[in-house]
């Protein structure tokens, strides 16, 4: 399984979901972003104001060697 994290501006504790489907759910409805920034940052990992209201980016976990 493809877990991701959400590490999240200004929180410590990074989300994790268990898929791309789950987190682009959590994008919508909780972060609020709209289909193509929640798109943008599932395919480039990172996402900055003033797309979104504050700067998120995701990774795998566990991250792969070497990063």
């Amino acid at each position: 399984m493809l877990w991701l994290d959400l590490l999240t501006e200004g929180d410590l504790h990074p989300r994790r979901f268990d898929g791309p489907a789950s987190l682009r759910s959590h994008l919508l409805k909780i972060e609020r972003l709209d289909e193509a920034a929640a798109e943008q940052l599932l395919r480039e990992g990172r996402l900055d104001p003033p797309v979104s209201r504050r700067g998120l980016r995701v990774r795998p976990f566990p991250e792969p060697a070497g990063s």
